[in-house]
């Protein structure tokens, strides 16, 4: 489907399955190269990283395990740049490697409390997957160590991000038509 319409918006493809296929299975392999013979603990964000950390966990080739977090600035189609907490960590990171698997990175804020959130718990080092970045929208420095793709600030929806609830099952990244 080229376009798609979510709840009251309109949206066109700008990512297809493929190209999100080929670039997961690449930071996989990344990751799996970079953490040779550590066990990781890959912590996925709830909710929009479901989709994409299934995938990536599948394409890494070392010992690893997975949690999950649970952190929100959202509403709607913009961040609200207000972070609240809620679903917190139940297993200990003290002295392990950690690799947050986000599945966009906007304004860096709700990341930045994440790590900080994180640092407290002692790991060994901290490592970011995002599958999508926005570099424009940045307004904290974060240091991305894998990330799938950098995009523009246009609001998207598809493969695990969702516009109010919905959108999350579509295989590919939809970008909003502007009317």
């Amino acid at each position: 489907m080229e376009r798609v319409k979510v709840r009251d918006k309109e949206f066109t493809i700008s990512i297809s399955e493929e190209k999100i296929r080929e670039r997961v299975r690449a930071v996989a392999a990344a990751i799996s190269r970079d953490l040779e013979g550590r066990k990781p603990i890959f912590l996925a964000v709830l909710n929009g990283s479901f989709v994409f950390a299934a995938d990536l966990l599948r394409g890494v080739s070392i010992p690893c395990e997975v949690a999950f977090v649970r952190l929100s600035s959202y509403s709607g189609t913009s961040s609200t740049g207000n972070v609240r907490q809620l679903l917190g960590l139940d297993v200990s990171l003290k002295g392990r490697p950690v690799v947050v698997v986000e599945d966009i990175v906007d304004s860096g804020l709700t990341m930045q409390e994440l790590l900080n959130i994180l640092r407290k718990q002692e790991p060994e080092e901290i490592r970011i997957a995002s599958l999508l970045v926005k570099p424009d929208n940045l307004q904290v420095p974060l240091s991305i160590d894998y990330r799938c793709f950098d995009i523009p600030s246009d609001f998207i929806v598809g493969y695990g991000l969702d516009y109010d609830g919905e959108g999350r099952n579509l295989p590919c990244i939809y970008t909003v038509v502007d009317d």
